[in-house]
């Protein structure tokens, strides 16, 4: 049980990048300047650019926006849950 706890965590990370590097294309092609570098330092500056250029855009926040947040809670909770499971 806590290996598959622990493996949803690391693929729910995974995703979690996918989704930032979706994040800075779409601010690409807005014409934000994305650096891969400092996204690995604080990801939540262009999460924040993204939020903001969507609502500028069309009213709302985008749907990266949301899968973002969602799937780094995710990862972070399946990653306490592996580590509270007790060992057998």
């Amino acid at each position: 049980m806590r290996n598959a706890l622990l493996g949803l965590a690391v693929a729910a990370a995974l995703s979690n990048v996918v989704i930032l590097i979706s994040i800075m294309a779409a601010l690409d092609r807005r014409g934000h300047k994305t650096n891969l570098f400092l996204a690995r330092i604080c990801p939540f500056r262009y999460v924040s650019a993204y939020k903001e250029a969507t609502r500028k855009e069309t009213g709302k926040t985008g749907r990266l926006y949301g899968l973002w947040i969602f799937t780094i809670n995710l990862a972070l909770a399946l990653a306490l849950a592996g580590l509270l499971v007790p060992r057998r």
